[in-house]
């Protein structure tokens, strides 16, 4: 159900408190105001703290500095009459008892009268002795078809008809964004060229970036890297090739649904991550990056609202993919911690997105004990597919040597030994192997040349490698994917040769 749609019928079933999170403070007033005009022109009545009440003569300036005023007002009007009351950072006056006691006879007088009170705030905010008489409608994010008006007024006032193409890639770029940022930036980009080019676009990019380090729960991540970059997994990258055109338009006529998202279970430093960046790069789709640390914060509620945040903006900005790394820390022990139910809050909202999500983002979770997950998380329906992640085979070891020095050493990569070096790293992940070429390159430059084999191989004797120094936790997580609870990301590993045996 849409906004408008919700709205309208909160009115007319008598809501008569109704609570609304949100930072498009004008936006949200012109689609009340429109609402209101459509429900018989009832008169709508604006305060706030410094003004007092605006935009009626006889009234003007009623109940400035007084937050009880301004709701003795709403008695003030007779009963008969209809009235939409919009009261802009009402949040901040809840926890007086006053004001909490004049809500309540409030909500229990307006429902035979045709009033409603909005409470504008930009953040969920809600003492717990209101909790049952306030109702909260979320008002989200201006759609891509409000943005293609915006959009097409501001050409129009400029007298420019850009393609149709740089039109669909600019509505695209601005999804994300507030009307009110919209408006600036484009408003920026023709005070620049006098009118919107597309290098525009990567203006845009630019602000969204800005607008997403403000909500300080999401960052916005360049993904650069490749799939070619990622080394081995090769049933992982399969599957990620498969589905490569499945956010395309052509995609929904042949009935695919979006692709939902990838759980990445596995020991660390074995390419998670650069999993998760590979994919957005090869889809050319942003990359934005969750710390579920970021959504707990003090305040009663505001985590909740914080969640909320976060799926809005990714569902704006969709379709996008939402990289949450090592969840398992962020949800484990979810039934012991002693937050008054907050983390389990949270967790319920998340889990629920992930199973009831339409829209096209992709969930790319990465975790490292996969003991510590809830069980609901693994349950079907969250995620596309589980993936466990081990320690890389000899030959993908051999490619992840190439891989590297490729980048390190391409005009002279033949003058290395891979097939030694992979062979004398058994149980090094990934990352460790990257570790090894980062101190032969050391030990090459201390010296006033370049690094060679015996460079890497010394670096190598040096480092004790995940698997030796964590061998039961290793073993745990190579038992649970043995038995079948995940897909191997690996063709050839001696876990799927395991798993092959069991079968047989």
């Amino acid at each position: 159900m849409s906004f408008r749609e919700e709205f309208k019928l909160l009115l007319r079933a008598r809501y008569p408190l109704i609570y609304i999170p949100t930072y498009e403070e004008e936006r949200l007033e012109g689609a009340i105001r429109e609402e209101a005009a459509n429900q018989g022109n009832r008169p709508v009545y604006t305060w706030d703290f410094v003004d007092g009440y605006q935009g009626n003569p006889n009234d003007q300036g009623f109940g400035r500095r007084n937050p009880l005023q301004a709701l003795e007002f709403v008695e003030k009007i007779p009963a008969t009459a209809p009235g939409v009351f919009i009261l802009r950072d009402y949040h901040r006056f809840l926890d007086d008892v006053a004001i909490s006691r004049k809500l309540r006879n409030l909500a229990r007088l307006l429902k035979s009268q045709p009033k409603n009170i909005i409470l504008l705030s930009p953040r969920v905010a809600i003492p717990d002795d209101l909790t049952e008489v306030l109702t909260v409608v979320e008002f989200p994010l201006p759609c891509a078809t409000e943005i293609r008006g915006e959009v097409e007024r501001l050409l129009i006032a400029t007298g420019h008809s850009p393609s149709s193409k740089f039109l669909d890639d600019l509505v695209r770029s601005c999804q994300g964004l507030s009307m009110e940022r919209i408006r600036r930036v484009l408003a920026r980009a023709i005070a620049t060229h006098g009118e919107l080019q597309p290098e525009d676009v990567d203006l845009v990019l630019e602000e969204k970036r800005q607008t997403i380090r403000q909500t300080q729960i999401l960052d916005f991540i360049p993904a650069t890297e490749q799939i070619s970059d990622i080394g081995g997994l090769d049933n992982l990258k399969d599957w990620l090739l498969r589905r490569g055109g499945a956010f395309t338009e052509r995609a929904r006529q042949y009935g695919l649904p979006h692709p939902r998202g990838l759980l990445l279970v596995g020991i660390q430093g074995t390419g998670k991550s650069l999993t998760a960046k590979a994919i957005a790069h090869h889809w050319h789709l942003p990359l934005l990056r969750l710390d579920v640390g970021r959504l707990f914060a003090g305040l009663v509620g505001e985590s909740e609202s914080r969640t909320r945040q976060m799926i809005q903006v990714a569902e704006a900005l969709a379709p996008c993919v939402l990289w949450i790394d090592e969840i398992d820390k962020a949800f484990s022990g979810l039934g012991s911690k002693g937050d008054a139910g907050t983390t389990s809050r949270v967790f319920g909202t998340f889990i629920t997105w992930l199973a009831e999500k339409t829209s096209p983002v992709f969930v790319v979770s990465t975790a490292n004990d996969i003991q510590a997950l809830p069980p609901e998380m693994l349950r079907k329906g969250r995620f596309d597919e589980i993936f466990f992640v081990g320690l890389p085979t000899q030959e993908e070891r051999n490619a992840i040597f190439n891989v590297h020095l490729s980048r390190l050493r391409a005009h002279n990569i033949k003058s290395y030994d891979i097939d030694r070096l992979a062979y004398e790293t058994p149980d090094f992940s990934g990352a460790e192997i990257e570790q090894t070429l980062i101190e032969a390159m050391h030990i090459g430059f201390s010296q006033n040349r370049d690094f060679t084999t015996d460079d890497i191989l010394e670096a190598a004797s040096q480092i004790i490698p995940l698997a030796r120094t964590a061998t039961e936790q290793i073993q745990q997580l190579q038992e649970w994917a043995a038995a079948g609870r995940a897909r191997l990301a690996s063709k050839h590993s001696p876990l799927s040769d395991r798993i092959q045996r069991q079968l047989k």
